[in-house]
This record gives structure tokens, sequence and C-alpha cells, in this order.
């Protein structure tokens, strides 16, 4: 969380960055943490339809592998992606894409994770003047410091000389379609 003075003993919170706001090689430790409950693990398992029963069903998950309910992937992925939002993209114009998703080792109930990211690299886009995209590794660890998930995220954000929207555009509005700003396109 970052505070902005704007009048005399008076500051807005602020989350996310601009496009300036972010060099290659910088670290982020998101915080908080967050520990996995059993509710969490058999709600979105069961609202994304992945019925394995290694997620939901004590018996069978003491005669799997690890002995016990399996945290469920996608749960990870978003949670340890939500982590980074507040100090990443909180103000972003649009998601671009995962990529290099790594599963590092498995996560069970009652495990709390933390995640930090390390800024990749930041371009301005060729098609929408004003915005820049960046791309970060995060990689998520339990508190025991095992490292759980890692992956790359791109997205956009504005340029703070290119904040204001276009002329009848709102803010947010249109996101980026054009190829050539996805994050695998040729540069």
């Amino acid at each position: 969380m970052t505070l902005r003075r704007v009048k005399d003993n008076e500051y807005v919170e602020e989350h996310g960055g601009d496009y300036e706001d972010f060099e290659p090689g910088m670290v982020i430790r998101h915080w908080p943490g967050r520990t996995i409950s059993e509710a969490d693990n058999t709600w979105l398992t069961l609202l994304t339809m992945n019925q394995h029963p290694l997620h939901f069903d004590r018996h069978y998950g003491a005669g799997a592998e690890y002995g016990k309910v399996l945290v469920n992937s996608g749960i990870t992925l978003c949670l340890v992606g939500g982590m980074t939002v507040q100090a990443l993209s909180a103000r972003a114009v649009a998601n671009l894409g995962w990529d290099k998703v790594r599963l590092k080792s498995p996560v069970f109930v009652g495990d709390t994770l933390y995640a930090t990211s390390r800024i990749l690299g930041k371009r301005l886009s060729r098609s929408r003047p004003g915005q820049g995209i960046v791309t970060v590794e995060t990689t998520g660890t339990k508190s025991t410091g095992e490292t759980v998930i890692v992956f790359e995220r791109s997205f956009m954000v504005r340029c703070r000389e290119g904040a204001a929207p276009p002329e009848g555009r709102h803010p947010g509005e249109g996101a980026p379609s054009p190829a050539e700003d996805r994050p695998d396109a040729p540069r």
C-alpha cells in the first residue's frame, strides 16, 4: 500500500502502479499470506466442477499418494495470483496472460501460502498509446519456505503521461485485443 498526500494531513490509499513504477529486477514480497481452509478447497473444487475425489473425499485421499486430501491446483494459482493484485495490477487495464505455470509441490488444507514477484520486463504498447505491458514472475511458497507454484503473468497498465482515457471512453473500457500486444507476440 502506498499513501499519496492530497491535502494537509489527508492521504489517499493507492494500490497497483503505473508503467513508470515498475523496473525489471524489482522484487515485491506480497502481504498478507493466506491459510487454505477445507471450505476453500471443497467449495472452489465443486464450483469449478472438478470432480476428482482427491480434492474433497477424505477417505479416498487417505488411500492416495499423499495420504490426505490435496488442494486443487486451480485454487493455488488463483490464490497466489490474487495476492499480487494489490501491489502489481490493482490499476491494470487488463490481464494479458499467464505463462509457464509450474506446480512444484503439493498444497494441503491448513497450509499458509505467500507470494513474491519479480519484474521480468516492461515495454510500451505498440497499439495503445499511453499504456505499457509489464511481465512478472510470481513464486508461491508455503510458510515453511517450500515453493509450490511459479508462473509468469503479463498485464497492461497506464502510463502516467497517458493516464487520461481517450475522449468518449470510460476508464478501463476496451481491453487490448490487437495481437501485437499479446506477451507471446513476435517483437
